[in-house]
């Protein structure tokens, strides 16, 4: 295996040249950190971050902890931190949480944090109550998503009420006045899909159309399978509709097989949105309508705040909040008028 000698021989540099191009220092001459460069990449060489880490006090890894890699949201989302990470000279190492609380406590205060720089946490099952835990974490911290909205740390999410009120406002400008809201969860509180209800009750208060709350159906878990299972039980109700918005993506999927093995013709009979913009909606039959929340920006927005905390780790100042633009993305589930 190379080592740190083998690339300033070929280099003709001194070990130290090699280590300031290795930690990016500016004062390196062009020429010589190509030189450099071109001896790295010759050799393959991989420097050793343990060692690095204990020279610098940085180890140039983020910790991405998310609740679970199965929902497509998530996969989605660790891809694009990763890739952002990636050019800023940072590698991510991701955890599953499981939405579990004693879970989400041993990740992000157990031993394999003092692995990494920084944490970039997406919690589920930690809430507003557990802000005097979270302060007490000196480690860089931003915190993604919708469960600790006005915590002590960073904060960076996407715009939950307005996309939704987005998406329900697509269909009623479509025509469509019975629309499903798919994807309460009464027992959440406050997350996404409290939040979600608010921006589909908002489309409707500001078209002048009443909700009816048989239409305001509860997900509990949102997947397909959950996506299906609450639409074939609404559908045994037996209540008139002609439009849904599903509060994720997953369980627009669901519910579309489910809706299209009744009979049911979408968008002509059902016109249908859902929420989150994964790639598998480019590809469904028919293509999902979704609100592309801005996941890109939520990983740049993260780490650019991650970065602020490694350079000034004593900066005295209120925790920021940043919310992310958002889009309508229409497509076959909703384009045709009937």
């Amino acid at each position: 295996m190379p080592t740190i000698h083998d690339v300033a021989r070929l280099a003709e540099v001194s070990i130290k040249t090699v280590s300031n191009v290795l930690n990016d220092y500016p004062h390196v001459r062009p020429a010589t950190r190509q030189r450099v460069q071109a001896a790295i990449d010759a050799l393959d060489y991989q420097p050793n971050l343990s060692a690095r880490g204990l020279r610098s006090g940085r180890t140039g890894l983020v910790s991405l902890i998310v609740p679970d890699l199965t929902n497509a949201y998530f996969a989605e989302l660790a891809d694009v931190v990763m890739r952002a990470a990636e050019a800023q000279g940072l590698s991510v190492i991701i955890a599953q949480s499981g939405a579990d609380r004693e879970r989400e406590l041993s990740l992000i205060r157990g031993p394999r944090m003092q692995m990494v720089d920084g944490i970039l946490f997406s919690a589920l099952a930690l809430s507003e109550d557990d802000n005097d835990l979270l302060a007490a974490i000196k480690k860089p911290m931003v915190l993604l998503g919708e469960r600790i909205l006005h915590g002590p740390k960073d904060h960076v999410t996407m715009r939950n009420v307005e996309g939704s009120q987005a998406a329900t406002a697509h269909l009623l400008e479509r025509g469509r006045r019975r629309i499903v809201a798919l994807g309460g969860d009464s027992a959440q509180g406050v997350g996404s899909a409290a939040l979600r209800l608010e921006g589909y009750r908002r489309a409707h208060a500001a078209a002048g159309v009443e909700v009816d709350e048989d239409l305001v159906v509860e997900v509990v878990g949102w997947f397909r399978s959950t996506g299906a299972a609450a639409m074939r039980e609404f559908l045994a109700r037996g209540i008139p509709f002609d439009g849904l918005v599903a509060f994720n993506d997953l369980i627009a999927l669901g519910a579309m097989r489910v809706l299209q093995e009744a009979g049911l013709q979408i968008p002509r009979d059902v016109a249908v949105i859902g929420f989150d913009d994964i790639d598998e909606t480019r590809y469904s039959l028919p293509t999902l309508s979704t609100i592309d929340p801005g996941r890109s920006e939520i990983a740049e927005v993260a780490l650019r705040f991650l970065a602020d905390q490694f350079d000034h780790p004593d900066a005295a100042r209120a925790p920021r909040d940043h919310l992310t633009a958002f889009r309508v993305v229409e497509r076959e589930s909703s384009a045709s008028a009937r």
